[in-house]
């Protein structure tokens, strides 16, 4: 009788057990569906390939993120997506608190997030979104801490709905066409505010005037502190009226309509050439908007080192990097004092500018009051490293000294906020320098007007030669200092490969491999574009990173191994290689040095080729790849 018990006790408990488990691959199942509903209505998706029917969403899925087996987050950026989105789907993800679909190309009315009751971060930047937004668009939507709809096209008045969030952190609405008044929101945990460059007017809210002039410049309408006296506001000291003053005895009536109609015509002169040179800088900056959005359908990045026009404005690093006032006391360590000293205080007080959004964090120049210019990098996807691991990675970071690789100044460390401080490099990025430069050389900080043939001069044979044998010594450096890592450098691209006053390069951005979040390596780190890098992790995969940007040198093409779109430059050499065509694909620009240095790029091309070869086992050692690009 008691072993017939015993029997049924574990026929339940299995019972249980499998109900449980089916329970929770139903849940799986119906998340990933939803997802895959949500994919689907979604243009050029391809990139979402890791989206996997039957797999777990939490399991790798791209741009998924997760808690405890549950949908929490949807990041989609820079990925060049468009379509009609389906909410529904979206809807039935109970647990979805972040949804960032910004950088992509979204068009049309702003759909219904505003059944996404649960939403706490709405980023929509950088796309095309236009139309007004319903005034009660935001009552639903009362755990919103963070709304970000920067550089669309939206129009009408600010929804009167934004009122009822209490708690709302940040508010990014520049960039747009916004009409009408400021509503009198609750500021009392609004850390960072953007309504620059709309069309608003009227008197700024009270509760919102300790906000900087950058959080409202270019609405030629508002006043108000921070901005000028509203045209009301009158001097208390001043009398409301003052006498006009009497016309000389000399002066005919004749000669008095002269006068006025001369200022009258003076003050409309003034005003149209105010308003040519308003519509002249809008035009520049929305083509050059344009010119970053064009890029961004070639990479998932693009050149980290774009000015922006309306992204990059000047502002406080505080608003930029949302710290509060209890970050003060923090403290930020210096590890390499070459630059001298500072501290988290002094960086607060910086004057800040946004450099880019790459995947291992954002970018950001400051300027401090003793004017030395630093880059500060907010790194993300580093939420599991401990203090302790993360102090010990930094303080070996502040002893590297080689003349191509960038040391770091100084770091700040929490769980949920990590900086990295790196000196300025005025030129930018590799990238920057190969893609965009060249289409507008004005753009580079010591251009002059004019310059694009001197631009072009500057990235000739020889200074190109001089880039990348400054790569390579900088990554055989690294895989002597990291010898033991897998991923001596980890995310070896031209993005992350700055460049001096006089193109010597310095590289960024590396050993980062055991700070990642494991889940997010993949999509953090350029090595695992490698193709052997789903099976096995080694140095050659650093190897191939080499090779890619050697052939993104010498071709002066945007790799698409870097994301999506932008040209094969992998199979591109191998297949002008089999067929000795070599050099139809090295780069025009190029063209003046091919007569007297053909022998030499073709060497170069070569190594290459070799160095992205897909068995791993058939790449030079970066010591031999070395020798071989010195040789050149």
């Amino acid at each position: 009788m008691a072993m017939g018990a015993i029997r049924v006790r574990l026929f339940m408990t299995s019972i249980l057990m499998l109900s449980s488990l089916v329970g929770t691959s139903l849940g799986m199942a119906q998340g990933g569906d939803m997802l895959l509903a949500f994919k689907s209505s979604l243009d050029s998706s391809a990139v979402l390939d890791s989206w996997v029917p039957g797999t777990s969403p939490c399991s790798g899925w791209l741009g998924i993120y997760c808690f405890d087996g549950v949908v929490t987050g949807i990041h989609l950026s820079n990925m060049a997506l468009s379509g009609r989105i389906n909410i529904d789907a979206l809807r039935n993800l109970n647990g979805l608190q972040s949804l960032d679909l910004s950088g992509n190309f979204f068009s049309g009315s702003l759909p219904e997030f505003n059944r996404l009751s649960g939403l706490r971060s709405l980023v929509l930047s950088q796309n095309q979104f236009s139309g007004e937004i319903p005034g009660d668009y935001f009552a639903s939507m009362g755990s919103l801490n963070e709304v970000r709809l920067s550089d669309n096209n939206l129009s009408g008045e600010l929804p009167e709905s934004l009122v009822l969030l209490t708690g709302l952190q940040e508010l990014h609405l520049d960039g747009n066409q916004f009409t009408g008044k400021i509503p009198p929101m609750d500021a009392h945990k609004l850390d960072s505010l953007e309504l620059s460059y709309n069309r608003l007017v009227g008197k700024i809210p009270p509760v919102l005037s300790s906000f900087p002039v950058s959080s409202f410049r270019g609405n030629l309408g508002l006043c108000g502190k921070p901005l000028g006296p509203c045209a009301d506001e009158t001097n208390p000291e001043t009398p409301a009226q003052s006498p006009l003053p009497k016309k000389p005895d000399w002066m005919t009536d004749e000669m008095l309509e002269a006068f006025i109609w001369t200022v009258i015509i003076l003050i409309v002169i003034v005003i149209l050439l105010s308003i040519i040179a308003i519509t002249t800088k809008k035009k520049r900056e929305e083509e050059f908007r344009g010119l970053g959005k064009e890029m961004l359908r070639v990479g998932p990045e693009g050149p980290v080192s774009i000015p922006k026009s309306k992204s990059s404005r000047i502002g406080s690093i505080t608003k930029r990097l949302s710290l509060s006032k209890k970050d003060s006391f923090g403290n930020l360590v210096i590890v390499n004092d070459e630059k001298g000293t500072f501290g988290l205080a002094d960086l607060m007080k910086a004057a800040a500018e946004v450099l880019g959004n790459g995947t291992t964090g954002s970018s950001y120049k400051a300027v401090m009051s003793n004017g030395l210019s630093v880059i500060v990098k907010r790194l993300r996807d580093m939420t599991a490293v401990s203090k302790d691991d993360f102090d010990v990675a930094m303080t070996r970071f502040g002893t590297l000294r080689h003349p191509n690789i960038l040391t770091p100044l100084a770091y700040h460390y929490r769980r949920e906020e990590k900086l990295l401080v790196s000196q300025f490099m005025p030129k930018g990025s590799l990238s920057y320098v190969l893609h965009v430069a060249i289409i507008q050389p004005s753009r580079l900080v010591h251009d002059r007007p004019g310059d694009r043939e001197a631009r072009h001069d500057d990235l000739n044979w020889p200074m190109r030669l001089k880039i990348i044998r400054g790569i390579a010594r900088g990554l055989g450096f690294l895989h002597s200092e990291f010898a033991t890592y897998d991923l001596p450098h980890g995310n070896l691209k031209s993005v992350n490969i700055l460049l001096t006053d006089t193109y010597e390069a310095v590289l960024n951005d590396y050993a980062f491999h055991p700070l990642v979040d494991t889940p997010q390596s993949p999509q953090v780190l350029q090595a695992y574009k490698a193709p052997e890098s789903s099976y096995r992790l080694s140095p050659k995969c650093d190897v191939y990173c080499l090779g890619v940007v050697i052939l993104e040198v010498l071709m002066g093409k945007f790799p698409s191994q870097y994301g999506r779109g932008g040209t094969d430059v992998v199979e591109w050499a191998r297949s002008s290689i089999l067929q000795q065509r070599e050099v139809d694909i090295i780069d025009p620009a190029l063209a003046k040095d091919l007569p007297s240095s053909k022998n030499r790029m073709l060497h170069l091309l070569h190594i290459g080729a070799a160095c992205s070869e897909s068995d791993p086992d058939r790449r030079p050692s970066i010591t031999e790849a070395i020798r071989e690009i010195e040789e050149v």
